[in-house]
């Protein structure tokens, strides 16, 4: 059994010998995975590797073709998710399944509701304070979940599984959307329930992470088991080796590439109090990283930049020439192009497919007297799908079934086809498996050398630190320091920075 050597007690999870296949698609292929109580297991992968698959599985949501489940030794069928939630899984998605309208307390207990309404709330309330104070979170227990903050939703779904008496909880992609303060307090309930017993398995692409809160690391590559580690025996570089099947000596890839003239300037950019005089400029074949603390204004800045929302004051100059940006269609006329944060809401549209996304800002030019010509359409696409080596079934594939990393690809062919001159990536590789970004690392690369002027907004400090020539700082607003020798720039120094 490809796991590590189980205690003399029975693990409390064991999965051996899964097997599941997809039409098209062997998703899984014998796969075993132990886990010990009070253990934080993370699962590695690349996008497609078989970390959801297995997961579905373990929470009923799929039915494996083959293979075996016990938890604490007794056999389970885990038929449904309500199957799962008796035998104590718990699953906390990266989307989160709230209802914003309603309280805390009342999305902990949605479903199970029992008693008079009096006693029910009374009695719901009061333990909805208890499981928060056991794991240190402060949550307004009244207010509607659609007015906490991501970090604050997350305790409420961790609160939600633990009213139900989870022995094993699973968090996919907890941090993605967290600051590091935030992430710091996750890891201290984290380590909460690992003193509880509890077992855990952790998802994540950021493999930083990893060695802070992780006591063992199991590998998946194409439905296959690679490696099962205790997380003191293995390197950042041996887990991306697992990952992607091969040597990335560099995990930010070397360009030389001679910086131009500015292409880009912003003269005090206002939108109080998101923007608050923002001067910068941005030259010819240059990646400017953007980073500071959620609610630094960063992405506020991007959507100024694209005429998404109205400025309040300032000026946007491109080669030499003032724009006037009322709408983003003034800015992609003008050449400026925004990869948003949120790109399946705000970038695809995830029902149409490939082809149809990448079409949809380009109709002028891919249609006559209102006609698509759609062999021109499939041309065009296609040369983008080679040169940015997207990787989908055919081009019909709906986009919401592309991974992370090709659904970014997908929004960049778009542009391009635009020929934008200047590409603003708002948190360009969140979500995004380390094979995929070292896709996208390559790609921006790529762009500055093509001349193209690239701004960088990320959170995520050794991508920023890893990929600038330059790096500005924001907090509340306002640039509190710019970076020009980021070879000798640190996590700290940029921390340091953003808290202003």
């Amino acid at each position: 059994m490809n796991s590590a050597t189980p205690t003399a007690d029975a693990p409390l999870l064991e999965m051996q010998g899964i097997q599941k296949s997809f039409p098209g698609v062997h998703a899984l292929s014998g796969v075993d995975l132990v886990l010990q109580k009070g253990e934080v297991l993370a699962l590695l992968g690349e996008n497609g590797a078989g970390k959801s698959t297995l997961i579905k599985i373990l929470a009923g949501a799929h039915r494996a073709d083959r293979g075996m489940m016990r938890i604490s030794g007794d056999p389970v069928t885990l038929a449904s998710p309500a199957a799962a939630i008796s035998a104590g899984v718990g699953v906390i998605y990266q989307e989160f399944n709230l209802v914003p309208g309603l309280s805390s307390w009342e999305n902990i207990f949605l479903g199970r509701e029992e008693g008079s309404l009096f006693v029910r709330r009374t009695a719901e309330r009061k333990r909805a304070s208890e499981i928060f104070e056991q794991i240190g979170a402060r949550i307004p227990i009244d207010a509607p979940c659609g007015q906490l903050s991501i970090a604050q939703q997350q305790m409420v779904e961790i609160a939600k599984a633990l009213s139900q008496e989870v022995r094993i909880m699973v968090m996919d992609e907890p941090s993605a959307a967290l600051t590091p303060q935030e992430v710091d307090k996750l890891f201290a309930v984290i380590n909460r329930l690992r003193d509880r017993g509890i077992g855990i398995i952790y998802i994540s692409h950021r493999l930083d992470e990893i060695a802070r809160i992780a006591d063992r690391v199991m590998v998946l590559r194409d439905g296959k088991y690679v490696a099962d580690r205790l997380i003191s025996d293995v390197t950042r570089s041996t887990m991306i080796e697992w990952m992607v099947g091969r040597t990335i000596d560099d995990e930010f890839p070397k360009r030389s590439v001679s910086i131009g003239d500015t292409r880009l300037q912003l003269k005090k950019l206002r939108r109080e109090p998101s923007v608050r005089d923002v001067t910068l400029e941005i030259a010819r074949g240059e990646i400017i990283g953007v980073t500071g603390l959620v609610g630094a204004g960063r992405t506020e800045l991007a959507r100024l930049v694209f005429g998404a929302d109205p400025m309040e004051g300032g000026e946007v100059w491109l080669d030499g020439r003032r724009l006037k940006l009322h709408s983003p269609g003034d800015a992609i006329r003008a050449g400026i192009c925004l990869l948003t944060e949120d790109r399946k809401h705000q970038g695809l549209v995830l029902g149409l497919s490939a082809s149809a996304n990448f079409a949809l800002p380009n109709l002028a030019m891919l249609s006559t007297l209102g006609w698509v010509r759609h062999r021109q359409e499939r041309d065009r696409f296609r040369h983008y799908v080679d040169t940015l080596k997207i990787r989908l079934s055919s081009p019909d594939q709906l986009a919401g079934h592309l991974s992370g990393g090709n659904q970014q690809k997908l929004v960049l062919s778009k542009w391009l086809e635009q020929n934008s001159e200047v590409i603003i990536f708002d948190e360009p590789t969140r979500g995004v498996d380390v094979g995929g970004k070292y896709e996208i690392y390559t790609l921006m690369n790529e762009l500055a050398r093509q001349g193209k002027a690239i701004m960088m907004i990320s959170s995520e400090l050794p991508e920023v630190l890893g990929m600038s020539d330059r790096i500005i700082v924001m907090h509340e607003g306002r640039i509190t320091g710019t970076v020009d020798n980021v070879g000798d720039a640190t996590q700290e120094t940029l921390m340091d920075l953003a808290v202003g």
